[in-house]
């Protein structure tokens, strides 16, 4: 008789854990719930991800497209500064940028060029007869006179209100003092009516020439010099006529 009781207590457990075997299966559902929902969540988080992305790429695109136009307006603003407005001409600052450029070139592959620079004559007594109108004019035609005489590679400048500079590349010594009298001969050449009276200007030049050596402010000064000693000698000249 025990040993029944004891058969059917074991038996009566045995169902029991069966009857509360489907409960604990039913516990699996929230758990895919979960699942989806963790997954949802990390779908969502990427899709987020994604968004910030894009927005990060249209910043940069943005931000790149506004350097570009900063630069641009740098380079434009620094043009002006280098720029003669008056003859569309590099002035002082623009052309010893270009020569200092160009030296640096000479002393590196061992080039060869030539610094011209030219004294227009009798600008003053222009502009105080006619007025500075007609020593604009003047100026004018000497730009283009001088540029019909130089290559596109040569470079022109205006270094002060009467005084120009041309930089010449590829010449020998004798060449570029060919070039300087070519200049003055053409500079002479033009003529101006003015209150019914005929005009002429003319311009004195010197040479210096570049060299692996050479530095700036020796060049100009040289070429300089070189220009007054040809004014006195084109004066003792004109006299001598």
């Amino acid at each position: 008789m025990r040993m029944k009781k004891k058969t059917t207590v074991a038996a009566s457990g045995a169902a029991k854990r069966r009857k509360g075997a489907p409960a604990a299966r039913k516990s699996r559902p929230g758990k895919t719930a979960a699942k989806r929902a963790g997954t949802k969540r990390a779908g969502t988080g990427a899709a987020t991800r994604g968004a910030v992305a894009s927005g990060d790429k249209s910043t940069i695109r943005s931000l790149r497209a506004q350097l570009a136009r900063a630069q641009a307006r740098i380079e434009e603003l620094q043009a002006s500064a280098e720029t003669d407005f008056l003859l569309d001409i590099l002035n002082r600052r623009g052309f010893e940028r270009e020569l200092a450029r160009s030296l640096s070139f000479i002393k590196r592959y061992q080039a060869s060029g030539a610094l011209i620079v030219l004294d227009v004559d009798r600008l003053k007594p222009i502009n105080d007869a006619f007025g500075h109108a007609a020593g604009d004019e003047v100026l004018k035609a000497i730009v283009a006179a001088i540029s019909d005489q130089v290559r596109a590679s040569d470079v022109i400048g205006r270094l002060g209100g009467d005084e120009f500079a041309v930089l010449l590349w590829n010449l020998s010594e004798i060449d570029a003092r060919a070039k300087a009298a070519a200049l003055e001969e053409a500079i002479d050449r033009l003529t101006f009516m003015f209150r019914n009276s005929q005009v002429t200007a003319g311009a004195s030049a010197g040479v210096a020439i570049l060299t692996a050596h050479s530095d700036i402010d020796r060049v100009l000064d040289e070429a300089d010099r070189a220009m007054y000693v040809r004014k006195a000698q084109r004066r003792h000249e004109s006299r001598e006529l």
